[in-house]
């Protein structure tokens, strides 16, 4: 039976997807470990400390690199398209020029601004020292997202699962010790070791691919200027989305205290984390494929809308079981200090369904090329989730947050529908629609669940949720996909042979 086009395309999003997904499943029960035994550790003020840390470099990081771990995946993916080996090794070699000049500029800026950021991180204490022995950190993001963008233009996926896994093993391993022995004040060596380990295996792999070449011509930076144009919006969009969580952070020690923080932090991304699973494919995959349909609107909107079904598909039943099983999650994962932050994320949870909705539109804007509508989007949003977050967390503390950013999640969404619409032409097909209207309905029930006090009816009630929901993404997805028939016809074959 020939395939038709609906059914390669589903199967592939799938594949893709699930991919991927476990991947991040993989390094999700590995992060499980880490954060459990540093939670323990170091307790909500030292992950606090963490987390200012992390948010603040990433602030450099982002204001400093240019774009170019985003906007050299587009270079170079055509030319991979296209099998043009020699602009492909030419285009390489000038990423890597600019991700060394990046790299430089941004510890000098770190070494430079070390004393103000200090000031406006804490507010307590000198930690001036503190971001100078963590400036290096920055050039090696600098390096590492280069090299990161090379292996995504050639797709070299295999590569990229095993650094993504390798990463979370090395972090595990070099942090854990270290904070056992020393605490806190193993925090900087510990982030700058990983960060070490992170850029190492990444160019292990990517010299494999395109072989280091030491030569340096002043066209290598010349001809990169375009690249540089377009990474500029996303340098922009960086700035204010690390600025943003710099900002949010910033606000809750200063009108709260560190050990907020850390509880905001750990359920945040704790929830990103787990809808992560399924949103971990469309940089690598879905990305490049949008990017060659770009000039076509029509086959965009069909590209755009596989991508949605599949990813709501895959996320609603996640979202569902994990706002049943936060209770036992968050003590198990981390502590029971980190109790007070399970409201904002079972509410966070329902701003993961819009998320699997407006991420693949979220896109088209990098795809055509146009720096200036994603430049604007991501404003938008980045504006209303502080002050949101500033409106709503002295009114009703923690659980306000997770108002706040489902609330932001749900307006965003409308925005970008509402602007691929008006700008590209975009259109959601029925059966997005349809599938939100289906799934959904679980999501409020299981937040509902959560008030029953019974553990009984509790976990009776959240459990068949769960798994109802599960059914009717198994049933579509099954429908839409040959991933199942060929599944079934290598088992066959295999004890055909056997």
């Amino acid at each position: 039976m020939k395939k038709t086009d609906k059914t390669i395309g589903y199967s592939h999003v799938l594949k893709y997807t699930g991919l991927f997904g476990g991947v991040q499943g993989i390094n999700i029960l590995v992060g499980i470990v880490r954060n459990k035994l540093v939670a323990l550790i170091l307790g909500p003020a030292g992950m606090g400390l963490i987390s200012l840390f992390n948010s603040t470099i990433n602030l450099l990081s982002n204001a400093t690199n240019l774009g170019i771990s985003m906007s050299a995946v587009k270079n170079i993916s055509e030319a991979y398209d296209n099998g043009d080996e020699a602009t492909m090794r030419r285009i390489v070699r000038m990423v890597r020029s600019w991700s060394l000049l990046t790299a430089l500029f941004g510890v000098l800026l770190c070494i430079v601004l070390s004393s103000l950021l200090s000031k406006w991180t804490f507010g307590w204490g000198n930690h001036t020292l503190h971001f100078i022995l963590l400036s290096p950190v920055v050039g090696i993001m600098a390096v590492t997202g280069g090299e990161m963008a090379v292996l995504k233009g050639v797709r070299k996926l295999r590569s990229l699962a095993v650094i993504s896994v390798c990463n979370v093993l090395a972090a595990l391993i070099t942090s854990v010790p270290l904070y056992y022995f020393f605490g806190e004040a193993a925090i900087v060596p510990s982030l700058l070791i990983m960060a070490l380990a992170q850029m190492l295996l990444t160019i292990g792999y990517s010299y494999k691919v395109f072989p280091p070449d030491l030569s340096f011509e002043r066209s290598n930076l010349d001809e990169g200027m375009s690249m540089v144009r377009l990474g500029i919006a996303f340098v922009l969009a960086g700035i204010l989305g690390s600025g943003a969580e710099f900002v949010i952070r910033s606000f809750l020690n200063y009108t709260s205290s560190l050990e907020t923080v850390g509880l905001y932090s750990a359920g945040y991304m704790m929830t990103m984390t787990y809808a992560g699973m399924v949103f971990s494919a469309m940089e690598t995959d879905f990305f490049p494929r949008l990017s060659a349909s770009h000039t076509l609107a029509t086959t965009s909107s069909t590209i755009v809308n596989r991508q949605i079904e599949v990813s709501f598909l895959l996320v609603s039943p996640l979202l569902v079981f994990f706002t049943i099983a936060l209770p036992i999650l968050m003590p198990l994962l981390y502590s029971g200090k980190f109790t007070p932050v399970i409201g904002m994320m079972q509410v966070t949870v329902f701003a993961m369904y819009f998320r699997a909705i407006k991420l693949p539109m979220a896109y088209l804007p990098l795809a055509k090329g146009d720096s200036r509508s994603y430049l604007l989007l991501e404003a938008i949003y980045d504006v209303l989730i502080v002050v949101a977050v500033m409106l709503a967390f002295p009114r009703w503390g923690l659980l306000g947050c997770g108002v706040a950013i489902t609330v932001v999640g749900i307006i965003d969404f409308l925005v970008i529908l509402v602007y691929t619409r008006l700008k590209y032409g975009y259109h959601m097909s029925c059966r997005v629609r349809l599938y939100a209207m289906l799934q959904l309905p679980f999501g409020i029930l299981a937040y509902l669940v959560t008030f029953i006090r019974n553990p009984w009816a509790y976990w009776s009630i959240g459990i068949l949720l769960g798994c109802a929901s599960l059914m009717v993404s198994i049933q579509i997805l099954r429908k839409k996909t040959t991933l199942w028939q060929s599944l079934k016809a290598r088992v066959l074959r295999r004890f055909g042979h056997e």
